[in-house]
């Protein structure tokens, strides 16, 4: 089999998703039309040489649906003779995509593919495709249907994490993204995204707020008390785990992540083709894989999918030089460390979704371009990316230097 080599990537910066967020004025297809042509102009390419054009989008309906993977390569000038293709794993859309690129690599069934993804969350909101699983009673009583947020927090009052601990774990991401900003660990990856005459909208990420404190977070109410007490989702939750007596509401605005508007793109392919056009490896995908965990509580998947993806891959916890967990809610990622025992050092180094903000469909493949430049800047060789998943998954990839 071919090694799936990363050649390149790119993002956009998060924009708030939001009406008056710099970036409302795009659509989707915007926003993935320009990732595309800057990983096309970044490195020269000749895209008649690209197989494919695969990109994770979680609601594809309206101006974000009819395979937004074919008609922005077709916006963004590439060969009429890329193909394009548009998934759905929910949170996991963009790292999906971008293991469904190299998985057509690896086959050796392809030769050059783009993964990434893409969400304009200011335009398009969360759960507009509906679906049986949220909108059907009889799936939902079959499923035992929580929303996320009150799965976050039966996380929490399971594990014992309290307010405090979670506020705490918030603020060291808004602490760790400011520094990152600062330094401009972002920068070589970053496409500027421009409106239609060519102006500069937005060349940073806009939702950090690197001034908040432990007691503006404190300040904020729960966000999913009134859905799990008033609307009945704690007594689902409960009828699916007895044991709890009363589920803790600490999420808020504030520890869970933001709500933005983005999009990536991941340049991956074999040796081959990356001589041919002059292309330079700068890491490999070593292994991927996706797991379905319990649906309720529904956001453990990342350290099952962590064991999995290890395990094929040879290799253990040490192996592993840096770990990107996407903060879904801070109970996720907390939940990953006391399960898996990875210190906190080592994971989301430089901030993560609830200081700057988690567009659906790219996410994945944003969180694993910031983890190759990292390894990049740090001089370490692996990384293992994961997020957890709606409707109880989790997928994970492992990555190393060339």
């Amino acid at each position: 089999m071919a090694d799936a080599l990363i050649f390149d990537h790119v993002r956009t910066p998060r924009g708030r998703g939001r009406p008056d967020g710099a970036l409302h004025e795009v659509p989707a297809i915007g926003l993935a039309t320009q990732a595309l042509q800057a990983v096309r102009d970044r490195n020269s390419l000749d895209t008649s040489a690209v197989d494919d054009v695969v990109l994770g989008c979680v609601s594809p309906v309206g101006e974000q649906g009819s395979c937004i993977g074919r008609v922005a390569a077709l916006n963004a000038g590439y060969a009429e003779s890329v193909a394009g293709l548009q998934l759905n794993r929910f949170c996991a859309s963009g790292l999906e995509a971008v293991n469904n690129a190299a998985a057509q690599v690896l086959s050796g069934q392809s030769d050059l593919v783009v993964g990434g993804g893409v969400e304009a969350m200011s335009r398009i909101p969360i759960s507009s495709d509906g679906g049986a699983w949220y909108g059907d009673p009889t799936v939902g009583w079959n499923t035992y249907f929580v929303p996320q947020g009150v799965g976050a927090d039966l996380i929490a009052t399971l594990a014992g994490f309290t307010r405090d601990d979670v506020d705490r774990y918030a603020l060291e991401s808004q602490r760790r993204a400011a520094v990152a900003q600062a330094e401009g660990r972002f920068n070589a990856s970053l496409v500027p995204v421009k409106d239609v005459i060519g102006q500069v909208l937005l060349a940073e990420d806009e939702y950090p707020r690197p001034k908040t404190t432990l007691a503006d977070l404190g300040a904020l109410k729960p966000a999913f008390q009134s859905m799990g007490e008033d609307n009945g989702f704690d007594a689902v939750a409960q009828l699916r785990y007895p044991q709890v007596e009363t589920i803790r509401h600490v999420h808020t605005a504030g520890n869970s992540s933001g709500i933005v508007d983005g999009a990536a793109a991941v340049l991956i392919g074999n040796a081959r083709i990356g001589k041919k056009l002059g292309l330079k490896p700068r890491a490999r995908i070593r292994a991927f894989t996706s797991i379905g965990s319990e649906p309720t509580i529904m956001l453990t998947g990342p350290a099952l999918a962590t064991r999995k993806v290890l395990k094929r891959a040879g290799m253990s916890l040490s192996d592993i030089d840096l770990f990107e967990v996407n903060e879904a809610f801070a109970a996720v990622v907390m939940r990953f460390m006391a399960d898996t025992g990875v210190s906190h050092d080592k994971i989301n180094v430089n901030g993560g979704a609830i200081a700057l903000g988690h567009p659906l469909g790219a996410t994945g493949a944003m969180i694993l371009g910031t983890a190759l430049d990292e390894l990049e800047r740090r001089g370490l060789g692996t990384a293992l990316i994961t997020l957890c998943v709606g409707a109880g998954m989790g997928t994970a990839t492992i990555i190393e230097r060339c």
